[in-house]
C-alpha cells in the first residue's frame, strides 16, 4: 500500500495529526471485512450523500457497533465460536474486525443498516458555508 503524502509542508499548518489519524487507519486495514464506498444520486437542495456497504455475513445485530470516535467512524464486529457445534469441516471462521474511516469536518452520519449480510451506513456532507473574515493590521511607529 503506497503511503500518503507528508502534511508537513510549511504551507499546511495544524494538520499533524490528521497525519497522525491516517497513519493508524492505514495500519489497521487488513482487508476483512470487503467493503464499498457509493456516491449516491444528488436531490435538488440535498447535500451530498455517500454510502459505505461492508460484507458482514454471520454477524447478527448484536455482533456488531458502529460508533463515531471523534472525527473516525469506527464498525466493529464480534463473534464468538459456538462450542456446541462439531464440525467436520470449519471454512467459516468466527472472527472479530474493526474498520475505521476518517470523516471530514461536517460529515455527518445518518444512520446504518443490516440487510443480507450487508451493512450499509449513510452520510451525508453539507455543503461547508463559505466564509471571508476580515483581519484588522494593527500599526505600530
Amino acid at each position: 500500500m503506497s503511503r500518503v503524502p507528508s502534511l508537513s509542508s510549511p504551507f499546511l499548518l495544524g494538520f499533524d495529526e490528521i497525519e497522525r489519524v491516517l497513519d493508524r487507519v492505514v495500519k489497521g486495514a487488513d482487508g476483512y471485512p470487503p467493503y464499498n464506498i457509493e456516491r449516491c444520486s444528488r436531490t435538488d437542495g440535498e447535500p451530498e450523500r455517500l454510502r459505505i456497504t461492508l460484507a458482514v455475513a454471520g454477524f447478527t445485530r448484536d455482533q456488531l457497533d458502529v460508533t463515531i470516535e471523534e472525527n473516525q467512524l469506527v464498525i466493529r464486529g464480534r463473534q464468538s465460536d459456538d462450542k456446541t457445534r462439531d464440525y467436520i469441516h470449519r471454512g467459516i471462521a468466527a472472527r472479530h474486525f474493526q474498520r475505521t474511516f476518517v470523516l471530514a469536518e461536517g460529515m455527518e452520519v445518518h444512520g446504518a443498516d443490516l440487510r443480507n449480510g450487508l451493512l450499509s451506513i449513510e452520510l451525508a456532507r453539507p455543503e461547508p458555508e463559505r466564509v471571508v473574515k476580515t483581519i484588522a493590521i494593527n500599526e505600530h511607529e
